[in-house]
């Protein structure tokens, strides 16, 4: 989803680039430990940014994308969001992740560091690490006036480094999918601080009394931030959720979704990563 340049130099860089690294050019997960997680120790490495949507938008039409998360236009999202390629997407294990970025190499670039989140992901090979931003956010990194100048580059080379998520005043939230039923529950998990990411979800059943079975059923990654069971006998709620972040945090929520849940619902949890 590289964002449309009027730009004759960009289009013929790109083309460059498609051919210099190939479909199937070899990418790497980016492994980051808690301690790099911090942007005191976090490296500045380099990639490419694009970007994609309206100019001044939050990337996809409908403020939505590959994570499955909703309204990428507001709080804590507020439209700076971006696709990442393989490396940073990580097959949606990536959703949440928040970085620095910051513009070189363009007379247009303020090379004052905006932070971003992962919401999407693009996996054309442009470069090693590629950031598909919305059009807020790749304008954030102009000079005061030359937003459009800026974007109308096309392509341009950043610097960039993770960073620890912190959405104030939020906690965890988990939002029930549409079409989730008694016998399959998928569960958006979103507004997780440090790590951003989520990379595990386990899920407790209810006994008929309300009380806590007691045991944890592992749910399966079904796409984006996103997480499900399937079982053959009805599941009885409320449901308790264990998440674990990419550095190995855990959190609980107990009983967070009620017994009488309800498809395309969020609720609330009273945890949050610190």
């Amino acid at each position: 989803m590289v964002g449309v340049s009027r730009n004759a130099v960009a289009l013929a860089t790109l083309v460059s680039l498609l051919l210099t690294y190939g479909c199937c050019a070899e990418q790497q997960h980016l492994n980051y430990t808690s301690k790099l997680a911090k942007a005191s120790s976090s490296p500045w490495l380099p990639a490419k940014a694009t970007w994609y949507g309206a100019p001044t938008g939050a990337g996809p039409d409908d403020n939505g994308g590959a994570c499955g998360y909703k309204h990428v236009n507001q709080y804590p999202f507020m439209s700076m969001g971006s696709c990442g390629n393989e490396p940073l997407f990580k097959d949606g294990m990536g959703c949440g992740a928040c970085y620095r970025i910051r513009c070189v190499n363009d007379r247009s670039c303020s090379g004052k560091p905006e932070t971003v989140m992962i919401t999407d992901m693009n996996y054309y090979p442009v470069s090693k690490y590629h950031f598909d931003l919305s059009g807020t956010a790749f304008g954030a990194m102009a000079k005061p006036g030359l937003n459009d100048k800026l974007r109308h580059s096309g392509i341009i080379d950043i610097q960039f480094r993770r960073v620890r998520c912190k959405h104030q005043g939020l906690n965890v939230n988990f939002h029930v999918q549409r079409g989730s039923n008694p016998n399959y529950l998928a569960v958006l998990v979103q507004y997780a601080n440090r790590d951003g990411t989520v990379v595990r979800m386990d899920l407790m059943q209810s006994t008929r009394s309300g009380s806590p079975t007691g045991t944890w059923e592992p749910m399966t990654h079904s796409w984006g931030a996103i997480f499900r069971r399937d079982t053959s006998r009805p599941l009885q709620g409320p449901f308790s959720l264990r998440i674990r972040s990419e550095s190995g945090r855990t959190l609980v929520a107990k009983q967070v979704i009620p017994a009488n849940w309800k498809p395309d619902t969020a609720y609330r949890s009273n945890v949050q990563f610190r």
